[in-house]
């Protein structure tokens, strides 16, 4: 039986990647902000669209450097923890409020936790697929640049991340309840943003890799890899 490798970093950026991915989600969904651009105007986007790619910079950063297998792992906990974020609210919003808690706040908190079964679901599916497809690309695109170009992987595996992530999410959460043309807008309004993101944070993708690289003396090429999302195999 081989021995398991222990590293030092490992679990805290496991841990790091599902405190952003439930802030992101919880927290940046209810509100949206703007900004105004030239010869554009008011540009509309949601809030949690500034933390949500933190997500998949993590990804990137685990796959790089321990493999898809272990960054399998990681996608797996933070699809749970969804899961149990969303059980959590449906809970929380669906038990009666006491008499003495005033109905201002019970209105508050079901406006910003209680959401619709649609949007749940699109949330977990867009997640789980995204995030596999970011895995899978990155890792895949190492081996055929033999570990050269990391900003090509980075971002490459952005763009069919977040590509795949937004395909699923906005459709099946509001087409039918928003206009068709609103939907296919602010999928690409954000979409764009989402893969700025990833290039704005290549430099510190290069920092963060580069030392963890020589910290857990780990540089890890799936080569014989199972890519199946469905086990948990190391």
């Amino acid at each position: 039986m081989t021995q398991q490798r222990q590293f030092k970093y490992f679990d805290l950026i496991m841990a790091a990647f599902v405190v952003v991915l439930l802030c992101a989600n919880l927290i940046g969904v209810p509100k949206a902000t703007f900004v105004n651009l030239p010869w554009y105007g008011a540009f509309t986007f949601g809030t949690g669209v500034l933390f949500f790619p933190i997500s998949y910079l993590f990804g990137d950063i685990l796959t790089e450097v321990y493999g898809y297998k272990r960054s399998r792992r990681v996608i797996w906990a933070g699809f749970g923890g969804l899961i149990f974020a969303s059980f959590m609210a449906f809970v929380v919003t669906s038990l009666p409020p006491s008499p003495k808690m005033s109905p201002e706040m019970n209105e508050a908190i079901n406006m910003l936790f209680g959401q619709t079964w649609r949007i749940v679901l699109a949330s977990l599916l867009a997640f789980w697929a995204g995030e596999f497809v970011n895995s899978f690309v990155l890792a895949k695109l190492k081996l055929l640049t033999e570990g050269k170009f990391l900003w090509m992987r980075t971002i490459g595996s952005t763009f069919a991340g977040e590509a795949v992530d937004t395909i699923i999410f906005y459709p099946i959460a509001f087409l039918g309840t928003w206009p068709t043309e609103q939907v296919i807008a602010v999928m690409i309004g954000n979409y764009i943003l989402k893969v700025l993101w990833e290039v704005v944070a290549t430099p510190f993708t290069y920092i963060i890799v580069g030392y963890l690289k020589r910290a857990e003396h780990e540089d890890y090429f799936d080569r014989d890899t199972n890519f199946n999302p469905f086990t948990l195999d190391v």
